[in-house]
């Protein structure tokens, strides 16, 4: 006897009438967006193992604020993704450019379960773990072009804003996972077994990345297509439209937000406010709220919504919460300050931290549908190095402030450093008024 179907009352006739069925096109979207969303997933463990967990292991061991800024020099083969951007593009598929990186941040991963972190007294990372993390970061710097390619190629203009919401939520939650959560855990489980789980979650994602429906259909470019190896490469990148205004914007719109969201959690943990509160705060609570700005941000493009006009309201609010948090360190700065439990003061530093993750999410998803709708107006065959060259450059912004943050403030002290980092915050805001009518 074959299965009823699923019913639901009629109350005009007071029967069973059949369930309507979900829409095909929104039945499609979600065999896109489920496979996408695990590999963002665990494409956001290493940047959350890095600066979620590695920092604070690092100052609280002593590290000037230098030193700690510095370890993120093993960011370094990110900026390089324009080198094998178009291999993915004209070698081979996406797919198997996936599968193969995950594979390697497994190997690499079961790797590193064999280096624990710096000992207490040591200077900074041991060199083989150092190498480990560059190679790590290597492996994923390709995933991400690979990954980016699908989705470029997968989504339709009307599930971009959808598309960059799984994207950027995925991802914080990959880094949360291994930022926050290794800092909860790490005193309970040991160094080598928590990295041989997640080589494990790299290996199943990369088996399952090969058997993906959605993504063993990906159309590929014709051969016709593919870009000619020339000089001229560069010049037909910045000949698709609106690509200098975007890529100018995405070098700078985080600059002033990197600079206070890696420093502000480090003058807080020297405030007297433990490794794990500040993990519990900034790696969980704040990424949770940076995870619901994401998802506010994709309902508002979902809905129609503009990104440029999103973008302009979304950096007006963020200027203003980076005003209040540089007056809550400018009073942490003064004689007789204190973040006791029971303060304003420290509710108003740890709520600043949310709300600045929250409008953060909110500036990237946005961000990322602008650059993703820049690169679809490029051919086929350039979309990944398009993709790649834009999202080199935003990360390229990120590293840039993140890296001198801590020698900023050891140089000109908390407070100059931070009104510096709230004057870069309001450039962003008089750029957008140059956007090219293309974007719109």
């Amino acid at each position: 006897m074959p299965p009823r179907p699923a019913l639901n009352p009629d109350p005009a006739t007071r029967a069973w009438a059949p369930a309507p069925a979900p829409a095909p096109g929104l039945l499609a979207m979600r065999g896109k967006l489920l496979p996408l969303a695990g590999l963002y997933l665990v494409q956001g463990l290493p940047y959350g193992l890095q600066s979620g967990l590695l920092p604070v292991l690092l100052r609280a061991r002593g590290l000037s604020l230098t030193r700690v800024g510095l370890a993120k020099a093993l960011y370094a083969p990110w900026l390089f993704k324009l080198v094998w951007a178009p291999l993915v593009d004209t070698r081979g598929s996406p797919r198997a450019w996936l599968t193969l990186s995950t594979a390697a941040l497994g190997l690499v991963c079961g790797l590193l379960a064999s280096h624990p972190p710096a000992a207490a007294g040591q200077a900074g990372l041991p060199v083989t773990m150092a190498g480990l993390l560059l190679l790590l970061n290597l492996a994923a710097a390709v995933q991400d072009v690979a990954l980016d390619t699908l989705a470029v190629r997968l989504l339709e203009p009307a599930e971009l804003g959808p598309g960059n919401t799984v994207q950027v939520v995925a991802y914080k939650l990959g880094a949360v996972l291994a930022g926050g959560g290794l800092l909860a855990f790490v005193p309970t489980l040991s160094w080598p077994l928590l990295f041989l789980l997640l080589a494990a979650t790299y290996w199943l994602a990369a088996a399952l990345t090969w058997v993906a429906p959605a993504l063993r259909q990906l159309p590929t470019p014709l051969p016709s297509e593919h870009p000619r190896h020339t000089l001229h490469l560069g010049q037909d990148l910045l000949a698709v439209p609106g690509t200098l205004w975007t890529a100018g914007f995405v070098l700078t719109y985080k600059l002033g937000e990197q600079g206070t969201s890696g420093l502000f959690p480090l003058l807080l943990l020297d405030c007297s406010i433990s490794a794990p509160e500040l993990g519990l705060w900034n790696g969980v609570g704040a990424v949770a709220c940076s995870i619901a700005g994401s998802s506010l941000g994709g309902a508002l493009l979902a809905r129609r919504r503009q990104p440029l006009p999103l973008l302009k309201s979304a950096l007006q609010f963020r200027l203003g919460v980076l005003a209040c948090q540089t007056a809550v360190l400018f009073h942490l700065d003064s004689p007789g300050a204190s973040l006791a439990p029971s303060t304003v003061l420290r509710g108003a530093a740890l709520l600043s931290l949310c709300l600045q993750h929250f409008l953060g999410g909110l500036v990237t998803t946005t961000t990322f549908t602008l650059m993703m709708r820049c690169s679809q107006l490029a051919p086929s065959a350039l979309q990944a190095t398009h993709y790649s060259l834009l999202a080199t450059l935003e990360l390229l912004g990120k590293l840039l402030m993140g890296t001198l943050a801590g020698a900023l403030a050891d140089s000109l002290g908390p407070r100059l450093c931070f009104s510096v980092f709230l004057a870069l915050s309001a450039m962003p805001m008089l750029y957008l008024g140059l956007a090219p009518n293309t974007l719109a």
